[in-house]
């Protein structure tokens, strides 16, 4: 490894530059770590520059972790890397102590925990319903599955493990967003019918003609996030319009939500939701209150019963 190759090093490992070099032609990541500034500063790249600092068989780990899978978890600017006696320290590094059985695996060259060794790390970091987008994320990516979610959650004891194994009992496949998962989690923590995820529907031929993302079929309701990025889409427009029209056709109210829904006024939006379920001749349990502690809303949101 050299100062030229795109890789961060140690400042140790290039005396032959001057200080004035190093501030020209490199950038710091972390205190004694630099990097080419024509590099790209990429989620690896800072992990691999908290390895340098770490002591010998430490691991990217949590958030850092989650990230290199491509699960979705709160931004966090910091790296984190778990060592087996000495925490790393410095501006921009969390370090962590090894636990007794975590599992490591190499990822793009990279010591980090495995997909659901991180969902399990992050049980100490997450909410229920962020823990709940990480584990819907990383299945979507095809890094872990549900199954084994629960059934490494199930082995889990000590702190967090009631929320990993409930969290665990939520992931699901076929979940197309973050907020398509916190849809999902307000309807069923609420207590009201889990809805059917990505059902589709094909032609004679096999071919895909669409999909809903949550549906209560054979009763005529279908629930939609919509992200309005389909707004910016032109084909995407005149598919929706055509999907719409079919819909009517067969007679299936879709309900679309935004995010206003969940983050401002989520008892509107029960109340909403449930009223769609009777429409459609659902049968509507009385709601939990469980719901209110992972969506708060703003104050002025409507009350809702069932």
């Amino acid at each position: 490894m050299t100062p030229d190759d795109g890789k961060p090093f140690l400042r140790s490992a290039a005396r032959h530059l001057s200080d004035g070099q190093l501030r020209r032609g490199y950038r710091t990541l972390f205190h004694g770590v630099h990097v080419s500034r024509q590099a790209s500063v990429t989620v690896a790249t800072l992990a691999e520059a908290g390895l340098l600092v770490a002591e010998p068989g430490s691991y990217v780990s949590h958030q850092t972790a989650a990230r290199l899978l491509g699960g979705i978890v709160p931004a966090d600017p910091n790296v984190h890397v778990t060592s087996p006696r000495i925490r790393v320290k410095g501006a921009g590094l969390v370090g962590h102590r090894r636990k007794v059985g975590q599992q490591v695996m190499t990822w793009g060259g990279l010591r980090i925990t495995s997909p659901a060794q991180t969902f399990l790390d992050m049980a100490h970091c997450l909410t229920l319903v962020d823990l709940v987008v990480l584990g819907d994320s990383l299945v979507r990516h095809k890094r872990t599955t549900s199954a084994e979610l629960v059934s490494r959650a199930s082995a889990k004891s000590g702190p967090y493990s009631h929320l990993a194994r409930r969290a665990a009992s939520l992931v699901r496949a076929g979940v197309d967003s973050a907020m398509e998962t916190r849809l999902r989690l307000l309807i069923v923590l609420a207590g009201l019918p889990e809805p059917e995820i990505d059902h589709r529907v094909h032609d004679h031929d096999g071919a895909l003609l669409r999909r809903y993302d949550l549906s209560y079929l054979p009763f005529p309701l279908i629930i939609e996030y919509d992200g309005r990025q389909h707004a910016e889409s032109d084909q995407q427009w005149l598919s929706d319009i055509g999907r719409d029209e079919v819909l009517d056709d067969e007679r299936i109210r879709r309900l679309v939500i935004v995010s206003r829904d969940l983050y401002s006024t989520p008892a509107n939006t029960l109340a909403r939701i449930t009223k769609a379920m009777r429409r459609a001749g659902m049968p509507v349990p009385r709601l939990r209150d469980e719901w209110r502690r992972h969506f708060p809303g703003r104050p002025g949101d409507l009350a809702v019963s069932a």
